[in-house]
């Protein structure tokens, strides 16, 4: 009987967390809002915002954030122990997801139509776009003044059906279910807008009336294509959870609770949790993983808690950085595509990835760390290698190691559907992640 209210406590426990998932991404459809829900999550715990353009004063103990340029923070927690005594916890993840980008001139009068033309942005799975109730969500630069700098940026999400992408009928693609549902970028995804009807006001001006200015404050926008419909569970005993972005904004909340979670367990080492844009383009900038930020922020916190020219190449020789992103679940309909002996199952625990070259970093050293912390906090684990004969993807693990100098791991939880834009995934993992990412803050 005991055993039966546990396992049902645990069970709970486990569908609150995946709730609380899901409602994190419905409220995150692109990533500056993603950054502004990381914002509201670590002000409810008592993290204190600092600029990057001003000084630092730091306290022991002490929580703080700090972002750039709106779709990129880094969170953390300051140890007991100085960094050069007891280095950093670093977890490590991205805000951003695959999909289509607004053009900065996308209006397109085609027939009796207005389409807006679109950028596709990282590597989606085109296909799954068409047929679903889309709109728009990002940031939009208003003016504000006759000066140049006199411009803020505010962020924008419209919350019904405003474009579409929808298919053609079958009559006129016959081949659509042996040849796949295939969209030339440039003439095929321009999304439908309306009727075109000359008196109608431009998208400039809707987005104005959106934004509540006028049409000449417009400045410049950067607006995603996101799906309207919300998170939701799946499967006979609902054990499964559905929603876009789970990669990797499950990985962002997943470190954000087990942050949350070691709050009131004083640490000697200083824990951070670091959220980069652009990692689905190749992180190649100002504030992706191989630009100079965590390297800045870690940097900053050395100098202002330690003394010493080498107090800072003190820390980074005993600091762990945990690359968390979603992994490629084993699949009972493609099953050749995996490796017979490393297949994930999903709800069977976090991912160790593998890779002999380097597209991800862990080694035997960092993989032993997780495995026995794993085992400490009662996780189950997995281990990845992909298939010899496909390539293999990666992750803001190695240019982090590679930029910091800090010995790193890459693990993700199983998924399906990675790049659709309705993915898949297990509600125990959540937890599992969150267990492992704690553990890790800890160690």
């Amino acid at each position: 009987m005991i055993n039966s209210i546990l396992t049902l406590t645990m069970h709970e426990k486990q569908m609150n967390q995946a709730q609380q998932l899901l409602e994190f991404i419905d409220n995150s459809p692109s990533p500056w809002h993603a950054v502004e829900s990381t914002i509201a999550m670590l002000t409810q715990h008592g993290f204190t915002a600092l600029a990057e353009k001003e000084p630092w004063q730091l306290t022991t103990g002490r929580r703080y954030y700090t972002v750039r340029d709106q779709s990129s923070i880094i969170a953390f927690v300051v140890g007991s122990a100085p960094p050069c005594e007891s280095g950093y916890r670093i977890i490590g993840a991205h805000t951003d997801s695959p999909g289509l980008r607004i053009k900065p001139h996308p209006e397109q009068k085609k027939g009796q139509y207005l389409r807006l033309g679109v950028e596709v942005y990282g590597g989606p799975i085109l296909a799954t776009f068409a047929d679903r109730d889309l709109s728009l969500a990002g940031r939009v630069s208003i003016k504000t003044g006759e000066q140049p700098q006199a411009f803020e940026t505010r962020l924008l999400r419209i919350d019904e059906s405003v474009v579409r992408l929808p298919n053609l009928a079958i009559h006129l693609n016959r081949e659509v279910n042996k040849n796949g549902l295939k969209f030339n970028m440039q003439n095929e995804l321009p999304l439908l807008f309306s009727q075109a009807d000359p008196t109608e006001a431009s998208f400039k001006n809707f987005i104005a009336a959106r934004m509540q200015v006028e049409e000449a404050a417009i400045l410049a926008w950067e607006l995603a294509v996101y799906d309207l419909q919300p998170g939701a569970f799946f499967g006979a005993d609902q054990a499964f959870i559905t929603n876009s972005q789970l990669d990797n904004l499950a990985s962002c909340h997943a470190a954000l609770l087990a942050l949350s979670s070691v709050l009131d367990k004083p640490s000697a080492a200083t824990q951070l949790v670091a959220f980069f844009d652009h990692e689905e383009v190749g992180s190649g900038s100002a504030k992706g993983a191989d630009g100079s930020f965590l390297n800045d922020v870690l940097t900053r916190i050395s100098s202002a808690l330690d003394e010493g020219a080498q107090s800072h190449h003190r820390a980074i020789a005993q600091s762990y950085l945990l690359s968390a992103d979603m992994a490629h679940a084993w699949h009972p309909n493609f099953s050749h595509q995996h490796d017979p002996e490393h297949q994930p199952i999903i709800n069977a625990g976090p991912v160790i990835k593998i890779n002999t070259n380097q597209r991800y970093t862990t080694d035997a050293h960092t993989e032993a760390l997780f495995v026995a912390i794993c085992e400490a906090e009662k996780v189950p684990y997995q281990k990845f290698v992909n298939r010899s004969d496909l390539a293999c993807g990666s992750t803001i693990g190695p240019m982090s190691a590679a930029k910091t100098g800090i010995r790193s791991l890459d693990v993700g939880n199983p998924m399906w559907a990675m790049h659709s834009i309705r993915e898949s995934a297990g509600v125990a993992d959540h937890d599992y992640m969150i267990r492992a990412m704690a553990g890790f803050l800890r160690c």
